[in-house]
C-alpha cells in the first residue's frame, strides 16, 4: 500500500510512525521502571542499540572514518556522547521516576529554545523576533500548566533532575550542530561513537551506583524493544525520511510528540489532564514549534 504513495506522503507518514515510536518510549520506561534502576536501564538501552548500529555503521564506512579521526574530533565526540547519552538520557531515566510523563515531555520540549539562546553566545547565531515571541509563548504556556506552583516535594527534585537533563539536550544540540555543519565526520559515524562512549559510561555507572538486579523476560523485552525498535530502527527510518522531507516539516512531525505522549499517558498511566494542563502545554507546544520553525528555515 505504501508503494503506492507518492514519495513525500510516504515520508510523512514513516517520520508520525518513528514520533509515535518515541512517543511510546516514556510509556515502556515508566512500565520498566518498576523493576529496573534508572541509570542502569537507560545504560542496557543505549548499549543495546549502539551494538545494533554498529554493523550498519561498519558496512557504511562511518567506523573506517572514525579510525582516522584526530584526537581533537574524538574529545569532541565524546563530550557530545556524555552530553546527550550520560546526562540527557540518564536525566530523563531519572525524572520519571518522579515525574509525570507529560510534565518531563513539557520541560525537555524547551530544548529548542534554550538551542536558540545558547547560539548567541556558542555559535553567534541570534534569535529572531519570531523566535523571541516563540520562546515567550513557551513560557506562559508552562506558567499556565503549572499555575498554581502546589508542586509535590517529590516532583520538586524531579523537576531539577529533568531541567539539568533539558541543559545537557541543548548544549549537546549546538555541540552537534557544531560538529555536524564542519562537514568532516559522517552523521552514522557522529551517532555511533557518542552513543558508544555515552551508553557506556551510563551503564558502568548505573551498575555502580545502582546495582543490576535479576531481570525477568518482561523486562528485557522492554530494554530490547526500546533498543532495536524505538532507537536503532527509529533512528534509521528518520535519517531516511530526512531525504524527501524539508526541515520545516520534520519540525513540525517532531513537535507533535507533546500531543502524542499525552494521549498515550492518559490512556496506559492514568494521567490525565485538566482544561487547564491542556491549554498550558497547547501554548507550550506551539511556542516551541515557532522556535523549531525559524531554525528550520535558516538551515
Amino acid at each position: 500500500m505504501l508503494a503506492r504513495l507518492s514519495p513525500h506522503l510516504r515520508a510523512v507518514l514513516q517520520a508520525l510512525f518513528v514520533t509515535f515510536l518515541w512517543s511510546t518510549s516514556v510509556i515502556l520506561i515508566k512500565f520498566g521502571l518498576d523493576d529496573i534502576p534508572a541509570l542502569t536501564f537507560a545504560g542496557l538501552r543505549y548499549m543495546l542499540a549502539f551494538t545494533c548500529l554498529l554493523p550498519l555503521a561498519w558496512r557504511s564506512g562511518a567506523v573506517a572514518a572514525l579510525r582516522k579521526l584526530p584526537a581533537r574530533d574524538w574529545r569532541r565526540l565524546i563530550v557530545l556522547g556524555l552530553l546527550f547519552y550520560t546526562m540527557t538520557q540518564g536525566a530523563q531515566f531519572l525524572g520519571l521516576e518522579r515525574l509525570p510523563a507529560v510534565t518531563l515531555s513539557l520541560v525537555l520540549s524547551f530544548s529548542s529554545g534554550m538551542v536558540a539562546l545558547m547560539g548567541i553566545v556558542l555559535l553567534s547565531e541570534y534569535p529572531t523576533r519570531m523566535q523571541w515571541g516563540g520562546i515567550g509563548l513557551y513560557l506562559v504556556g508552562v506558567l499556565v500548566y503549572f499555575y498554581p506552583a502546589s508542586i509535590p516535594s517529590g516532583q520538586v527534585v524531579g523537576l531539577v533532575i529533568i531541567i539539568i537533563g533539558m541543559l545537557a539536550n541543548a548544549l549537546s544540540a549546538v555541540l552537534g550542530r557544531d560538529i555536524n555543519r564542519r562537514g568532516t565526520i559522517p552523521p552514522l559515524a557522529v551517532t555511533v561513537a557518542s552513543m558508544g562512549v555515552g551508553g557506556l559510561v551510563l551503564l558502568v555507572a548505573g551498575i555502580i551506583v545502582q546495582g543490576l538486579p535479576p531481570l525477568d523476560l518482561q523486562n528485557w523485552a522492554i530494554i530490547a524493544w526500546l533498543a532495536v525498535v524505538n532507537t536503532a530502527f527509529a533512528f534509521t527510518l528518520w535519517n531516511h525520511t530526512q531525504r524527501t522531507l524539508p526541515a520545516v516539516e520534520s519540525s513540525i512531525i517532531n513537535n507533535t510528540m507533546l500531543i502524542q505522549l499525552a494521549v498515550l499517558a492518559w490512556i496506559f498511566l492514568d494521567e490525565a489532564l485538566t482544561a487547564r494542563e491542556i491549554v498550558g502545554m497547547v501554548l507550550a507546544g506551539a511556542g516551541t514549534l515557532i522556535v523549531q520553525l525559524r531554525r528550520a528555515r535558516a538551515a
